[in-house]
């Protein structure tokens, strides 16, 4: 069973033939897909290292058992370490500041030392129901979304407490700090479990006094995991439910981009690579999809 569990996860990338999408943001290329996750939720990608982190749920986002870890993934797909990280509950949003990684997982913040994989601290909110992303400020700020409970957390100078709470937020998911904002990928309002009758777009809070505004008209774009930014200031966002990655202009126009298997979760865009990673939550892979510019 040992060696069979072992072979299981020892997985070479495969290498995809190319896929174009004609879209306003470029050509959409498919690199590679690699397989043997466990509920991939998100993927942060270290520069200094050039190395990639997937957290891993392995089961139900909301259950405290134990087998939830992180992984290590090279540029080219191979899994490096699968459990390089292990004995979280449900890990979902992953942000890297400095020589540490904040992971999410349902109500505490895990700080991880990146040189030596060892757990430093467990920041834990009483109340805290789902926290799902993660993001990292300039000035060492880290925020994370509390889906369940429209609340946004705050980890500042070691402590860890609500900083917004607002039903504005509409179920806030992704997160991505963009100068003197946050932008917050909304699911929309739940109506039962996570359906909803108007799916989420993008907002934005402004870190100094906290005002909510829509980007764009606010109309519906989607369930929307993760947020990730150009540097053209465009936004490129996952939608869980419906399986897709959309293009999103700072006036708030989507287009949609790949049409995928529902499960898209919180993603990773590296401008320097152009190089867009999804962590497919339900099939178990990693998507890596290269953006050619117009």
């Amino acid at each position: 069973m040992l060696k069979t569990g072992l072979v299981a996860f020892i997985v070479t990338a495969v290498m995809l033939a190319p896929l174009p999408v004609s879209a306003h943001a470029g050509e959409v290329e498919a690199v590679w897909e690699t397989a043997g996750f466990k509920n991939p939720e998100s993927v942060v990608y270290d520069e200094q290292r050039d190395l990639l982190y997937v957290s891993n749920v392995n089961g139900q986002p909301d259950a405290k058992n134990g087998k939830g870890f992180i992984a290590t993934v090279a540029m080219d797909g191979t899994i490096k370490q699968r459990d390089w990280v292990s004995g979280l509950n449900a890990p979902k949003g992953l942000a890297i500041h400095g020589d540490r990684l904040y992971v999410a997982d349902i109500d505490t913040l895990v700080e991880i030392d990146i040189a030596s994989g060892e757990i430093l601290n467990r920041y834990v909110v009483a109340d805290a129901q789902f926290l799902n992303d993660v993001a990292a400020a300039d000035d060492g700020s880290i925020y994370v979304s509390d889906m369940m409970l429209n609340r946004i957390h705050r980890l500042e100078n070691g402590v860890f407490s609500i900083w917004l709470e607002n039903d504005q937020l509409e179920n806030p998911n992704g997160l991505q700090v963009v100068h003197d904002q946050l932008v917050v990928g909304s699911w929309g309002v739940m109506t039962d479990g996570f359906a909803t009758d108007t799916p989420g777009h993008l907002k934005t809070v402004a870190l100094a006094d906290k005002s909510i505004s829509s980007i764009g008209s606010g109309d519906p774009i989607g369930n929307l995991d993760g947020v990730e930014v150009d540097l053209e200031g465009d936004f490129y966002v996952t939608d869980w439910m419906a399986g897709k990655l959309l293009h999103v202009t700072p006036r708030g126009e989507a287009e949609q981009l790949l049409d995928l298997n529902q499960g898209s979760a919180d993603l990773e865009y590296i401008p320097g690579k152009s190089l867009i990673l999804i962590p497919m939550m339900n099939d178990g892979t990693l998507q890596a999809y290269r953006i050619h510019a117009d």
